[in-house]
């Protein structure tokens, strides 16, 4: 694997992070590392003819969950080069015949979109946890539910939610689905563990997401499904998703 970093900040881990992907895996096209100084945005990917290209923000790269972001990233571009249905599927084809004849809130439809990136992410940590170790990201998916489970709104005073910048409710609901499928896909938690009280208070602020419902879909994504049964899957997730939230 073909890696070349630039940019201020350290290389040490994204060199960690090729050396793990490298044990199973490797990369037909070289990787150019990009450390930029914005910290709002913390890592996005770019897939050329000739190279792939990782953007991260200097923050990240000098975070202790650097390594395991970077292992993250490589992983995706793994699963880009082998075509993997979840990295080729176009969402917007989905979402057309999904949602065809149905009025969505933008935000609705935003959370579409996320949830077919966790479904990529389900594919591209299949990977990085069969190469690399499961702690760091299962506290970062405690610490990351626990703070949207603390920022929801408040109740106002006829008990409907506050319009508010809060973690919105039905979202979290499926990201929390999204960490209980990851941990229990590959064995990274008990069920006394945290994150499981964690989920149940994200299901409570949200009960028509079918939180149990969306743990099953990710848990048990098909590990190589062909296009057809894949856009089948995420098709079907995306009208579970709307029918219960309009």
């Amino acid at each position: 694997m073909d890696l070349r970093v630039r940019g201020s900040g350290p290389a040490a881990p994204f060199l960690g992070a090729r050396d793990l992907l490298e044990t199973e895996r490797d990369l037909a096209l070289p990787v150019d590392v990009r450390i930029r100084e914005d910290p709002d945005e913390r890592t996005w990917v770019g897939h050329h003819d000739d190279r792939h290209v990782l953007n991260i923000s200097r923050q990240a790269a000098a975070s202790a969950m650097a390594r395991e972001l970077a292992l993250h990233e490589f992983a995706h571009m793994a699963r880009h080069e082998e075509a993997h249905p979840s990295h080729t599927q176009p969402i917007e084809e989905v979402l057309y015949m999904a949602l065809a004849g149905r009025r969505v809130e933008r935000r609705k439809l935003v959370h579409c979109y996320q949830i077919a990136n966790h479904m990529k992410d389900i594919y591209a940590d299949d990977i990085t946890l069969t190469v690399g170790p499961g702690e760091k990201l299962l506290s970062f998916l405690e610490s990351s539910l626990a703070a949207a489970v603390a920022d929801r709104p408040t109740p106002g005073p006829d008990d409907s939610r506050l319009i508010s910048p809060s973690a919105d409710p039905e979202i979290t609901a499926v990201n929390a689905a999204f960490a209980l499928a990851l941990a229990e896909r590959h064995d990274l938690a008990g069920e006394d563990h945290r994150l499981y009280d964690l989920a149940h208070a994200a299901e409570s602020d949200a009960p028509e997401v079918d939180l149990v419902g969306f743990t099953r879909r990710f848990r048990d994504l098909a590990a190589d499904p062909d296009s057809s049964t894949y856009r089948r899957t995420l098709l079907e997730a995306t009208r579970s998703y709307v029918g219960r939230a309009e």
